[in-house]
């Protein structure tokens, strides 16, 4: 059965993001994929860096299953782990030993705005667990800055965020940034996407 998702957020984002991704990435290391989603990002992202081992991961079944199904549509099967159930609140996050030796990176990528605060903590305080010195963690989304929206857009997006629930919504980046030094990602660089989103890398010191 094919129980493959679309975004269509995916399709228009995900060559900008690994152009930036292909900056901080080497050779035979793993990646792991916070809330994938559909898998879209997750199936391009092995497909354009084959020497890298992407491994995606969403609490929700369907998104798992949704992964799956890219990965066996795309061929993918031999190279590309399946998707982990993994929840960023519950902890430790279970790592197959082949990806925690050899991880280089953690990506997550549209997840801090519809997901509470707390999300937002754990996702630095289990990747500092997991990191070694000047790995990265990549956060992709729309940001506030010096708590003001960056956009018309993305101000009303805030307001829809909230009204479907009072948990979510744009985070300010001057505060993810102090969460990222409390849990020694003291070296973070900025670059500046489409439709008026950022990708922040967070480096471990």
């Amino acid at each position: 059965m094919d129980e493959r998702l679309v975004f269509p957020a995916t399709s228009r984002n995900k060559v900008h993001i690994g152009n930036v991704l292909k900056r901080f990435l080497t050779s035979n290391v793993s990646v792991l994929e916070i809330a994938s989603g559909s898998g879209e990002h997750g199936v391009n992202f092995q497909e354009r860096f084959p020497d890298v081992t992407w491994q995606t991961s969403d609490p929700d079944p369907c998104h798992r299953k949704s992964i799956s199904s890219w990965i066996t549509h795309q061929g993918l099967t031999l190279k590309m782990p399946q998707p982990l159930d993994l929840d960023v609140e519950k902890r430790p996050w279970l790592l197959s030993e082949s990806i925690r030796s050899t991880l280089k990176g953690i990506v997550c990528i549209n997840m801090l705005h519809i997901a509470p605060w707390s999300c937002t903590t754990a996702l630095f305080e289990e990747s500092q667990n997991l990191l070694r010195k000047d790995d990265f963690l990549m956060l992709y989304g729309p940001f506030k800055r010096n708590g003001q929206h960056t956009s018309e857009s993305n101000y009303l997006f805030h307001q829809s965020l909230k009204a479907q629930n009072s948990r979510w919504g744009i985070r300010n980046l001057e505060k993810v940034i102090e969460i990222g030094v409390e849990n020694k990602f003291k070296r973070h660089e900025i670059f500046q996407m489409p439709a008026n989103n950022l990708s922040v890398f967070f480096f471990l010191s």
